[in-house]
Formats: structure tokens, C-alpha cells, sequence
């Protein structure tokens, strides 16, 4: 009996050994697995490149989550073109009109074009703010100084201006496929994808015709960032300074503020981008409009000035919860990165 009994606590001792070993030999694999993660996070050429790969993630999951409000947007802007007269869009009646046309996954449509808009365009512009903004504060230290409001600002609009221009083919695509359902059905193009849209808008119209509608796009960049990218930095330094909130607190009011600010300065321009975006030749040739000034004048003109502020609710739930989650989504990133 005692034989048998130490035998099984020989056997149940051998077991906790190699059980133990498996642990300590597994620990160790996971330590080195994540110090060789940490190694290469940590590498120059990734710590360039981790604010442009962290802003592209972010402004791909953002996109995800308000791509139906983008759509109701924009068919506010291109509702009663060219007359002040009308039935105002609202976005409840858009909504039910695109929802009783085809199904509800139609607010969807073009939501390739946004995805590869945010791999481009939120790429470069955070990735490009942060470089500059990184720079900034480098030479702030040494100066004994801290970054101020105007420098700030003046990444901002740097980082839009540049993203836009890169960015804009990919914007030109979704106003066209989201637009596409506004024209008769003969005349409809039915893009499949954002590959279909360029390849199409390339072939029938130019390779100059993806940089239609440039210029508000990098105008409307500029004052997007600067509402957007400045007055979060500098709403989040003023929070840090002047409140005990927890940091997601902090992150959550100042893109909040953020939000509000990117929508006040940048909608004019995104309701001029939207309509010279959208816009083809007639028969005859011409443009409706012919420049962003020409724009500005005309829908001022017959539609009013306000038109430009129309749908401005809805321009605001597009911006704020996209500019939340793409700056809370990137400092989260940022965090696990650091």
C-alpha cells in the first residue's frame, strides 16, 4: 500500500515539475515574443512610420461606424441644386427616401471609396501632424518653452492641405458613387467598388478629372484640421492643465470640442467640394460650375448664402462621433505603440 502510495506522489510530483517547466518555458517565449515585438515597435524607421499606420487604422474604424451619415449628407448638399425655392431635404426625409428606394444598406454606398479615402488621406494628415507636431515639441524642450496654440494650428493645416491632395481621387470617387442614385436610371453608372468608380471617371473623363474639385478639398482640409487636429491638442493641453478627468475623459471632450470647431470652419468648403465633385459635362461641354470661386458665387446667388450652412446638424454628427472615434481610436493605438 505505502509502495503504491509513493508512487503516486512520485508520479503527481513528477507532474507538477514538468508542469511547472511548461509554465516557466512558456512565460519565457512570451517574454521573448514580446520583447521582440517591442524591439521592432521601437525600430526608427517604424517609430516614422506608426502615426501614419495608427491614423489610417483609426480613420478606417471611424469611417465604418458614420459612413450612413456621410451619405445622408451629402444628399442634403446636392438637394434643390441651383433654386432657393423647394422642399427642404431633412435628414429624416433623405434617410426614408434612399431606405424606400433600394434597402437600408444602401446608406452604405461608396463605403470602399471612404475606406480607401481614410488609408490615404487620415493616414498622411495625423501621420503627418504628429511628425510635425513631435518636431515642434523637440524644439520646444530644448528651448525651455511649450508648444503653442498658433504652432499647433499651423501643423494642422499643413497636415490637411498636403493629405488632401494626395487623398482626393479617393474622395472624388465617393461623391460620385454617393451621388450616383440622384440620376435617372439610364444614366446611372452603378459603381461596384471605388476600383470601378476611378477606373470609369479615368477612362471617359481624364486622369486630371481625379483632382476635380482640388481646391475646396484642400481648402476644406486646411479648416477641417485646424478646427479638428489644433483645437483638440490644444483643448486636451488646457484639460490636462486645469482638471483632475481621467485621460479618456479628457480625450472624450476635447475631440468633442474638436468635432464642433471642424465643422464650423470646414463646411462651406465641403458643400462647394460636393457639388464641383459631383458635377459632369453637359452635352454642350460645359461645367455648371467652373472654379470653386464661381461656385461660392453662384449657389450664393440663386440658393442663398445660408445654403452653405444647410445640413449643418448633420455635418456635425458626421464630423464630431468621426473626429471621436478616429482621435480616441488613435491614441489608443498610440498608447499600445508607445
Amino acid at each position: 500500500m505505502s509502495r503504491s502510495t509513493n508512487t503516486i506522489k512520485q508520479t503527481a510530483e513528477s507532474a507538477r515539475n514538468k508542469s511547472a517547466e511548461v509554465m516557466d518555458t512558456a512565460k519565457s517565449l512570451g517574454d521573448d515574443a514580446a520583447g521582440t515585438v517591442n524591439n521592432f515597435l521601437h525600430k526608427p524607421f517604424m517609430r516614422a512610420a506608426l502615426p501614419f499606420i495608427n491614423g489610417g487604422l483609426s480613420g478606417m474604424v471611424a469611417t465604418a461606424v458614420i459612413q450612413p451619415v456621410d451619405m445622408v449628407k451629402v444628399r442634403i448638399q446636392l438637394a434643390g441644386e441651383g433654386s432657393a425655392k423647394g422642399p427642404k431635404a431633412t435628414p429624416l426625409s433623405v434617410t426614408r427616401e434612399i431606405i424606400a428606394s433600394g434597402k437600408a444598406l444602401d446608406l452604405y454606398t461608396g463605403i470602399s471609396a471612404g475606406l480607401l479615402r481614410q488609408a490615404v488621406y487620415t493616414t498622411a494628415r495625423l501621420g503627418i501632424f504628429d511628425t510635425i507636431m513631435g518636431n515642434l515639441a523637440v524644439r520646444a524642450d530644448a528651448r525651455g518653452q511649450k508648444v503653442g496654440f498658433a504652432e499647433r494650428a499651423g501643423a494642422g493645416i499643413a497636415a490637411g492641405g498636403l493629405a488632401a491632395m494626395i487623398g482626393n481621387p479617393a474622395d472624388l470617387a465617393l461623391i460620385r458613387m454617393q451621388s450616383d442614385g440622384l440620376k435617372p436610371l439610364a444614366e446611372r453608372k452603378n459603381y461596384k467598388s471605388v476600383i470601378e468608380a476611378l477606373s470609369s471617371i479615368r477612362k471617359s473623363e481624364g486622369i486630371g478629372a481625379l483632382w476635380s474639385g482640388a481646391a475646396p478639398t484642400v481648402a476644406r482640409a486646411m479648416a477641417l484640421n485646424f478646427g479638428q487636429l489644433a483645437f483638440f491638442s490644444e483643448a486636451k493641453a488646457q484639460l490636462k492643465t486645469r482638471t483632475n478627468w481621467s485621460s479618456n475623459a479628457q480625450t472624450m471632450v476635447a475631440s468633442g470640442v474638436a468635432g464642433f470647431f471642424a465643422s464650423f470652419f470646414s463646411l462651406p468648403f465641403d458643400f462647394v467640394k460636393t457639388r464641383l465633385q459631383k458635377q459632369q459635362k453637359a452635352a454642350d461641354g460645359t461645367l455648371p460650375y467652373k472654379s470653386m470661386a464661381d461656385c461660392f458665387a453662384k449657389v450664393a446667388k440663386q440658393e442663398g448664402p445660408l445654403r452653405f450652412y444647410r445640413g449643418f446638424g448633420t455635418y456635425y454628427v458626421r464630423i464630431a462621433p468621426h473626429a471621436m472615434v478616429t482621435l480616441i481610436v488613435a491614441d489608443y493605438l498610440g498608447f499600445l505603440t508607445s
